[in-house]
């Protein structure tokens, strides 16, 4: 009963794993191979051919075993049953003959006698009336002749099969069974393991080079691991300093030529109809000088903006010094036109190091942003707190962010409010303020029914002075000596 349940159990997980392996193998079709998969593909078929050329050996001494022990116990017992023929033919003088007759009478009353009995020229002549049983298959027989004096009278054939190795095999079925499948799971982990520890840096060395194509500056490359790897990661560290340290000319060209189409065209139509006439008609020719206005006006703040994050992305902070970034919120929150509905929360030092005039206009951007695209009426919150070793500012607000706009939200000119002035640099302002000084930012909840980002920033590091201050003011706080302990009475 424990073995048919055990190689139930065996051949449930055999089907299981055959099941997973055949899935991954459906997959690679759209995916692609994955290195994972190539290594287990190549340990499996090393340990397929491994365990297929084991189980042949191992069945060959099998067998060679079986044949041995049963040739063995064929010699004996045909010498055996010749010396008792040849000893009743000496004592009783009978002829081969009669002792067949006998063999053929005891035969006939029941006895199972398993041997062959043959004259001097190799005839048959007991059993009578069958077929030979030297040439079945998984049988071996030994021939041992009978001698009376110097002569020989004929031969005592015994045919044994070779039944102890189908016993043997059919004993070790299970057990091969499970060592196969114990031996395919050990190959299935190692193959994980070790597709995991070739392919982990080549995943973080993609992960990598895709946060340096959507533009962050402050990507680090991986840890390189291997002489391979090492490599990779340096040509693709050196090639994204190499795309840093280029112009951005060429990349602000085409985002001008791209945004300002549609004011400058706006310009150009309105002039064309003043032009033509419209001059004449006073109301007509306030309505086009009102659209070259707000056309001129969104250039002008298209422009700004552009040059604002051209100068944080090529010099960085040019100069910095602790502010609150607390203060900073504050000051941003008091500017807004709709400040009633922020709320303000801070908690611990909140003290950064940088250009208070970047790191408001960043504030101000968020907020600006959660005012726009979150519900109207609803509330904004705005919460400054240190946590660890980063000063952290998360805005919040309700509503959501469509998915097709999601991966892009931190590049130039992504916005959904163009009819309304935006230009789709508020955001991006803000990665690259934060970048320059050392932070990050992220889209933290993308809702419904939450906005959020969160930016987070190394702390200001305390003065020398000021940690002697502090040192001095605990010093001087009055101590209170201890009440005695009372007496026992």
């Amino acid at each position: 009963m424990t073995r048919l349940i055990i190689v139930a159990a065996a051949s449930i997980g055999f089907i299981l794993f055959v099941a997973f392996v055949v899935s991954r193998l459906l997959l690679t079709r759209t995916r692609g191979m994955s290195i994972r998969m190539q290594v287990f593909i190549a340990l499996a078929v090393v340990m397929g051919a491994f365990a297929f050329g084991l189980g042949l050996m191992v069945i060959d001494r099998i067998e060679a075993r079986a044949v041995r022990i049963a040739m063995q116990a064929a010699t004996d017992e045909a010498t055996s049953i010749s010396g008792i023929i040849e000893g009743e033919m000496v004592r009783s003088g009978v002829h081969i003959g009669e002792i067949a007759e006998r063999l053929e009478q005891e035969r006939r009353r029941g006895a199972d006698l398993r041997l062959e009995l043959l004259d001097d020229d190799g005839r048959v002549l007991f059993p009578r009336g069958q077929a030979s049983a030297v040439h079945e298959p998984g049988t071996v027989a030994v021939d041992h002749p009978i001698l009376v004096g110097p002569r020989t009278v004929g031969a005592v054939r015994v045919v044994k099969p070779t039944v102890v190795m189908r016993r043997l095999l059919a004993d070790f079925a299970p057990t091969v069974l499970v060592i196969s499948l114990v031996l395919g799971a050990a190959a299935g982990l190692a193959a994980g393991f070790i597709g995991r520890a070739i392919a982990h840096p080549l995943e973080r060395l993609a992960i990598f080079a895709e946060r340096v194509s959507t533009g962050e500056r402050v990507a680090s490359p991986p840890a390189p691991f291997g002489r391979e790897v090492t490599r990779l990661t340096r040509s693709i560290d050196s090639m994204r300093r190499q795309l840093e340290g280029r112009p951005f000319v060429e990349a602000f060209a085409a985002d001008l030529s791209h945004e300002l189409k549609n004011p400058v065209a706006a310009i150009r139509a309105s002039a064309e109809l003043l032009e033509e006439g419209a001059l004449e008609e006073p109301e007509e020719a306030r309505r086009f000088v009102g659209r070259i206005r707000e056309a001129s006006g969104r250039i002008e703040r298209l422009l700004g903006d552009l040059l604002g994050l051209a100068r944080i992305e090529a010099r960085g902070v040019e100069s910095a010094e602790p502010v609150e970034l607390a203060a900073i919120a504050r000051t941003a929150l008091e500017a807004s036109a709709h400040g009633g509905r922020v709320t303000l929360g801070s908690s611990g030092d909140t003290r950064v190091r940088g250009d208070l005039v970047w790191l408001t206009r960043a504030v101000g951007n968020l907020l600006d942003n959660a005012l726009v695209h979150s519900t109207e009426g609803s509330p904004v919150r705005v919460s400054v707190c240190r946590e660890e070793a980063q000063v952290t500012l998360t805005v919040t607000s309700a509503g959501a962010i469509e998915r097709h706009v999601k991966p892009r939200l931190f590049r130039r000119f992504v916005t959904t409010r163009a009819s309304r002035g935006g230009t789709g640099l508020g955001l991006a302002i803000v990665r690259a303020v934060v970048e320059s000084h050392g932070g990050s930012v992220e889209l933290a909840s993308a809702g419904p029914p939450e906005v959020r980002f969160r930016v987070a920033l190394p702390p200001a590091r305390r003065s020398t002075a000021e940690q002697l201050r502090e040192a001095v003011e605990l010093s001087s706080e009055p101590r209170h000596p201890a009440p005695d302990p009372p007496l026992d009475s």
